[in-house]
């Protein structure tokens, strides 16, 4: 285990005379309370594994071959994102959100759920998607416009994407009481980053599920970028410990380190599971890539900073370990290699093949027993699209 502070930065001071203002910017840039955190981390950005007397035992049973099994899980849902923003760069999807740095996060996490759980993620978690069986193809389909999901949610227990921020911890909260009320043993995840942490939708999440006793993980994917805004600008303390104003714990755990979140989860999971109420976990980790493919991120932050965390990237901390162990030879790597390249040709394949949606499907289900303005909008559209086919005709 291992502690770093958080302490804020100092207050520039200028001459003269302070203003109001100004001193309560000073006081807010105090230390704040609980400014040094513990961080779990069961594995070192160096690929050493550490002890740790309360979570150790949720790994404790692990083989050489479920640790193949999550370089695995990582290695290929990379490739899966990679190739994705590449797709979206050559015009095959409208706009792409990838998970680059966040895959021991994902995978360590995911891979903590029983298939009786269920999922409720945001718009990122690919890996998880991956965990819980779902076809990487079918992600892409919202991305390209020609589905709203493209996977039934029944199937694996995994929620559809969510694009409002913060929403589905509500929908997460709701479905865990439900399951409660139910007498069932199974518990509810719910995925959100640092951004959606300062949403309303959040905080009445928290509320709720702390009075009813709900069986929900609130994991928090801390990334440390609300797309521009750093996570300063949001908290003056750990996201972690914001559980404590509601009643049930919180932990902070090394979001680059897969063993520790497949620890941290399965145990935030088993409290849920046995009737001990919601956790909030924070993974704090790092976003190396854009936010979307629409956005800049060397408008807003230094390379320094990316570098650093690229320094402790999940997939070479547990190829270290595993080469470390004897757990994993080259001839492991190379298959894995193959793999993802097969990976990749599948998913370029798939997503260039998908046909294009009904266009007027938009206008179905609007209302139960149609509407004189739908019935418009259409026939306006109807015209729209028939004159392409006039100018053509024209040329």
């Amino acid at each position: 285990m291992t502690v770093e502070s958080t302490a804020a930065r100092k207050p520039r001071r200028s001459a003269g005379t302070k203003s109001a203002a100004s001193k309560r910017t000073g006081a807010a840039a105090k230390k704040p309370p609980g400014a040094e955190v513990e961080l779990i981390q069961l594995l070192t950005p160096e690929g050493e594994r550490v002890k740790d007397a309360t979570y150790d035992p949720y790994v404790a049973d692990i083989t050489p071959e479920e640790l193949r099994g999550l370089y695995r899980d990582m290695v290929l849902s990379r490739r899966f994102d990679a190739e994705a923003t590449a797709l979206q760069r050559q015009g095959e999807l409208g706009l792409w959100a990838s998970m680059l740095g966040q895959e021991a996060a994902q995978i360590g996490s995911g891979r903590a759920t029983r298939d009786d759980d269920y999922v409720f993620p945001t718009y990122r978690e690919h890996g998880v998607a991956w965990c819980r069986g779902v076809d990487p193809t079918n992600l892409l389909g919202m991305f390209r416009g020609v589905n709203n999901g493209g996977w039934d949610p029944k199937s694996n227990n995994f929620h559809l994407y969510t694009i409002v921020i913060g929403s589905q911890t509500l929908h997460a909260t709701g479905y865990a009481m439900g399951v409660s009320k139910d007498g069932a043993d199974s518990a509810v995840i719910a995925y959100f980053g640092d951004g959606a942490s300062s949403q309303g939708d959040v905080a009445e999440s928290f509320t709720f599920s702390a009075v009813y006793n709900a069986p929900v993980v609130f994991f928090c994917q801390n990334n440390q970028w609300a797309i521009s805004e750093p996570t300063e600008k949001q908290t003056r303390v750990p996201l972690y410990q914001r559980a404590q104003g509601y009643g049930f714990p919180g932990v902070r755990v090394d979001g680059n380190d897969v063993l520790a979140c497949l620890a941290v989860t399965k145990w935030a999971l088993e409290r849920a599971r046995s009737g001990e109420g919601p956790t909030l976990v924070e993974a704090y980790t790092y976003r190396m890539g854009a936010h979307t493919t629409s956005d800049d991120p060397s408008k807003y932050r230094a390379d320094e900073e990316r570098e650093a965390w690229e320094a402790k990237d999940p997939i070479l901390r547990l190829r270290a370990y595993l080469e470390a162990s004897n757990h994993a030879d080259e001839g492991f790597f190379a298959e894995l290699e193959a793999e993802s390249e097969a990976l990749g040709r599948r998913v370029r394949e798939v997503v260039r093949a998908m046909p294009d949606p009904d266009h007027f499907a938009i206008f179905e289900n609007v209302y139960a027993d149609g509407h004189a303005l739908v019935d418009e909008e259409r026939a306006q559209f109807a015209a729209y699209q028939a004159s392409f086919a006039d100018e053509g005709e024209g040329k």
